[in-house]
């Protein structure tokens, strides 16, 4: 262990388990020199400090995120690689070319800060505090701000369940445009599978079994994902019609995907769909005219020049309506049927009871059905209980014959009586 200057500025070089450290501590006040040592020794003998992460920590932020990056390669899939890349977008701005040694619990606080007065929600600022701190712990540099950064708190939304009304127009106003026909399957799908949006888009059709009227979920986002779901008569229709639908464009090999891939009204069958957001979109803000009737898009004027109704104040009872609502609104059903939990989650594919109670959380209709089932109104007769306590009286056991002086019944001696007691 020693303490040496160059350029004013104190380093150590001390060795821990044969392995050697040597690096700047980054003050010229010797006193504090000589509490850095002691913490980077204490670092060392934990196993906090490495050569390796000493090295990357030197690394300017943003040329350590791209490293980072480059070893997660092996480690994640395609899409969660895009992901991570985004979420590296704004901090690398922030950070650029500050070392990531360099990065202190008050430079973290201010980008988290920035990211909400810019409008990000918490659950998005958690999300890019989350690549952050996986980079400062590969240099080693997380513990040492740990305890100052907190994840912000999240709002937890159960999700939506719709009304059988919302249903009904939801799937009626999907079949009044040919340019909704994906999202109207996709949707059914949904609703009559509890499949998720990213599963509809990995299904091909050598997951689909037409004659025992089951697919096959392979690829989900957790294991218990992994499942087989009969279909019911809704749902086969659906899959009809994009069978129908594949087969026009010859696109009905067993690796080929339900829902391809479509740009510039190309399709495409060895690629999956994307994303049909912006149908989805405008589906759940259409709105109808209460004059004219005519279904369009949420405008100042009615778009039917022989009415020009003022129409701006028109919100669709369906805006805000997540497609993956759609498997939280499945789920309620079937909690709401008389389907056993187990039954529920081996259709929606949940690992634990908690998670099927976070979905299937009773609509206030059924809650009201179930009550009024109880009420005395409802009930139809009754029973007294001012005796349900009572314990019975044991049995009175029948009368025995016996000998007067104990000998058993039956002997031809004369002299003995006999006497019927109840014993």
């Amino acid at each position: 262990m020693a303490l040496f200057r160059r350029n004013k500025t104190w380093w150590t070089d001390f060795s821990v388990n044969g392995q050697r450290f040597r690096q700047s501590l980054d003050t010229i006040d010797w006193r504090e020199a000589l509490r850095e040592e002691k913490k980077l020794i204490a670092q060392a003998e934990t196993g906090k400090l490495s050569s390796s992460g000493r090295s990357f920590a030197r690394l300017a932020f943003i040329e350590a995120a791209e490293r980072y990056l480059d070893s997660r390669k092996l480690e994640l899939s395609e899409r969660s690689q895009k992901k991570e890349r985004q979420l590296l977008v704004q901090p690398s701005k922030f950070f650029a070319v500050t070392p990531v040694a360099r990065i202190t619990t008050e430079n973290l606080l201010a980008y988290r800060e920035s990211r909400a007065k810019s409008g990000k929600g918490p659950a998005f600022v958690n999300m890019e505090m989350g690549v952050i701190r996986r980079i400062l712990k590969r240099a080693k540099r997380w513990h040492l701000v740990a305890e100052d950064i907190r994840p912000l708190k999240e709002r937890r939304e159960i999700g939506r369940a719709l009304a059988h009304k919302e249903k009904l127009r939801l799937l009626r106003l999907a079949e009044t445009r040919p340019e909704w026909q994906v999202a109207r399957c996709a949707a059914i799908l949904a609703l009559n599978t509890t499949m998720r949006g990213c599963e509809l888009k990995g299904l091909r059709w050598r997951d689909v079994n037409l004659i025992d009227r089951m697919l096959t979920v392979r690829r989900s986002k957790t294991e218990a994902g992994e499942r087989v779901i009969p279909l019911n008569s809704d749902a086969m229709v659906t899959i009809l019609e994009l069978y129908k639908r594949a087969q026009a464009v010859g696109a009905t090999d067993l690796n080929h995907y339900v829902f391809p891939a479509c740009e510039n009204d190309t399709i495409d069958p060895t690629r999956s769909q994307t994303s049909w957001r912006t149908a989805w979109r405008k589906l759940t803000r259409v709105i109808q005219c209460p004059s004219c009737g005519l279904l369009q898009d949420p405008a100042k004027e009615c778009r039917n020049e022989k009415c020009s109704r003022d129409i701006h104040e028109l919100k669709s009872s369906l805006t805000g309506l997540r497609f993956h609502d759609l498997r939280h609104h499945a789920i309620t059903e079937l909690a709401e049927s008389q389907a056993s939990d187990q039954t529920v989650m081996a259709i929606a594919g949940h690992v634990s009871p908690k998670m099927l109670a976070h979905y299937s959380h009773v609509r206030l209709d059924a809650k009201r059905r179930a009550l009024d089932a109880i009420s005395s109104g409802g009930s139809k007769g009754g029973y007294g209980t001012n005796h349900d306590t009572n314990v019975p009286p044991p049995p009175k056991p029948a009368p025995q014959v016996v000998d007067g002086n104990g000998r058993p019944v039956g002997t031809r001696t004369p002299d003995l009586y006999r006497v019927k007691v109840a014993l």
